[in-house]
């Protein structure tokens, strides 16, 4: 993968392949604008992650990774696959974790 370019999905879509090796996909239901967003509240989070580390900052750490997780989850890369969910559940799954992570 180039800079720039996309991941390659498996036929399924469900998976993108990144080094040999399969990671779970973003929901392609979620609007553009949202996932957006969450992409970018998800990059925070792990910048923060980061930062506890440097400083040493456990109890930071933790709050970091939480909102890590709680992005990942939304966009689907963690939790109950998308691909087993409604569009209600897939809805209510991403808003929620825009909810948690914008409030």
């Amino acid at each position: 993968m180039t800079s720039g370019s996309h991941p390659e999905h498996t036929p399924d879509g469900r998976y993108i392949v990144v080094g040999g090796r399969r990671w779970r996909a973003t929901d392609p239901d979620i609007p553009p604008e949202a996932a957006a967003r969450l992409r970018s509240l998800l990059m925070a989070a792990r910048r923060a992650v980061g930062a506890a580390l440097r400083e040493h900052d456990a109890e930071a750490e933790r709050a970091a990774r939480a909102r890590v997780h709680t992005a990942k989850v939304a966009l689907g890369e963690r939790g109950e696959p998308w691909w087993e969910q409604s569009p209600a559940e897939r809805r209510a799954r991403w808003s929620r974790g825009l909810e948690a992570l914008d409030g």
